[in-house]
């Protein structure tokens, strides 16, 4: 049985990467997601069935079959129910509970670490995945520390990531939504840091705590060979002073309070950013329960996640031209939230109707569309599509300009878009998009605000100063639609819409799409 385990586990952690391989391509992406799930289903399965501890399996099927009956009816119901303008949030509430979960994984191991028996097995896991092991087995990672200093060590990262990450996913859920609004003060930073801090100096003191308290026990503590139980009187030693206990708990409060004050100033356009960055702690976090439960599907999960968000985070402050630094201690975007930069006066804009606007785009040779925000608001994708097949079959060459932070998460265009089956191809990225915008001729904005805002070039006293953009003002002509004149997600005024190329379009990008639809047929 240990060995169909094991089988399991080699599947489940094959489909993952193959899964994530192929989730890369549009084309394969749907797949890859059902050989990714196919692989979790097989070990979640062997796990529950084949799993032993002491000669023992698992049991309560009744609480873990429930537990997996409601989880399963409320994520099917959600994915059903939910619209593509909410899926940032859905996003963020589901990242906020992988969070969740590392964190409760971490306090229930630390209670059973702390008072009660436990055994040690990190050893036998370290030992297969670095090949350090001995013959003879003894190999634990105690050893290496004087006592099982390791073994708290993983529960207090698993404890501190993941809370990080379930108290900022809520605060991001809250804010993407509208319920929680931007707010910062003079000196967060520093208090960001002092928090944070707090958490390193804690942490280590409870370790530190951990150390002396196993070494001073009676007969002395060195090291356990795997699998061995602690002797009730180093347990009870720790029971006894609570010192421990109170530290635990101390460091959840402030990565608690971490977790808010780190998310709380974060506003504008940044918003993808940070919510790539949760994503990939809560990875890190997952990765740690694989440490402690020995688990390699879960550790491998958990490395997936963390890296492949980690990259993904550091790709996309790139493209924001931010440092990492600042989103770790939550300045990201906290000048913004306090309105610097903001309105001030430009001048006059010109309107465009429904009419000119279709002659314009029918008789162009070539056609830039940017889609934003307000495109998946008004859920104009599919009458999007149907403008650009249009336009095509009229011999327009049409292509979208996607900005890597569009929307309210990483690839949000990229999916809404893939909603309507524009084919991929004609996703342009930014800088490839840039190249080709002096030789288009007209470029449609649909919702799109912040990443088509020239001050992010031309005005350093901008809160999005020296992020990169989509350089729409250098092709021909450009229409703009919008609601209103109302500032973007940022807050800030945009120059572009009072330039002399620049026409705007106001309504609602379903209706306005849709009329234009009906006018280029005519033409």
């Amino acid at each position: 049985m240990p060995g169909l385990l094991t089988l399991a586990y080699l599947i489940g952690s094959i489909t993952f990467i193959v899964g994530l391989k192929m989730l890369s391509n549009p084309a394969t992406a749907r797949k890859g997601n059902l050989i990714a799930a196919g692989g979790m289903f097989i070990a979640i399965i062997g796990t529950i069935f084949l799993y032993e501890e002491g000669g023992e399996r698992l049991h309560n099927y009744g609480w873990i079959f429930g537990g997996l009956f409601i989880g399963s009816v409320v994520g099917v119901l959600a994915a059903k129910k939910v619209k593509m303008t909410a899926m940032p949030e859905m996003v963020s509430l589901f990242n906020g509970m992988g969070g969740a979960c590392a964190m409760l994984i971490s306090i229930v191991e630390f209670d059973h670490l702390a008072n009660g028996h436990t055994t040690i097995n990190i050893g036998e896991f370290i030992k297969s995945a670095i090949g350090q092991a001995t013959a003879t087995g003894d190999f634990n990672i105690a050893e290496s520390f004087g006592n099982p200093v390791g073994k708290y060590l993983i529960i207090l990262l698993g404890l501190i990531i993941g809370t990080v990450s379930f108290a900022g996913s809520m605060i991001a859920w809250g804010k993407l939504n509208g319920k929680v609004k931007d707010f910062s003060f003079n000196g967060q930073h520093i208090v960001n840091l002092a928090v944070l801090a707090a958490i390193v100096i804690a942490s280590a003191w409870l370790l530190y705590d951990v150390h002396q308290q196993f070494n001073s026990g009676e007969g002395g503590w060195t090291s356990y060979p795997p699998n061995t139980v602690l002797p009730d009187i180093q347990i009870q030693q720790l029971r006894e002073t609570g010192l421990i206990n109170a530290l635990f708990y101390g460091i959840l409060a402030l990565s608690v309070v971490y977790g808010v004050m780190f998310v709380m100033p974060i506003g504008g356009a940044d918003m993808p950013v940070v919510i790539s960055l949760l994503n990939s702690f809560t990875g890190v976090a997952a990765a740690c329960g694989g440490f402690l439960y020995d688990n390699p599907v879960m550790l491998t999960g958990g490395i997936l996640v963390g890296s492949a968000g980690t990259i993904l985070t550091i790709l996309m402050c790139k493209a924001m031209n931010r440092s990492l630094k600042n989103v770790l201690i939550g300045s990201f975007g906290a000048h913004a939230a306090a309105g610097g930069g903001g309105v001030k006066e430009q001048g006059n804009y010109k309107e465009i109707n429904i009419a000119d606007a279709a002659v314009v785009m029918r008789y162009a040779s070539k056609v830039m569309i940017v889609p934003g925000y307000g495109l998946a608001v008004a859920q104009a994708q599919h009458v999007c599509h149907e403008l650009e097949k249009l336009l095509e079959e009229k011999g327009v060459e049409v292509n979208y300009a996607i900005h890597p932070v569009a929307g309210r998460m990483p690839g949000h265009m990229n999916v809404l878009l893939a909603e309507a089956d524009v084919p991929y191809e004609k996703l342009e990225e930014m800088e490839t998009a840039n190249a080709a915008m002096a030789n288009t001729d007209v470029v449609l904005v649909l919702g799109a605000n912040d990443v088509v805002n020239p001050a992010a070039k031309n005005d350093p006293a901008s809160p999005i100063y020296g992020m990169p953009i989509l350089e729409v003002e250098l092709a021909k002509m450009v229409i703009v639609n919008k609601r209103s004149m109302k500032p973007g997600y940022a807050g800030i005024e945009n120059e572009l819409f009072f330039q002399p190329k620049t026409s705007m379009l106001f309504g609602d990008a379903k209706s306005v799409l849709q009329q234009l639809v009906a006018e280029v047929k005519t033409l």
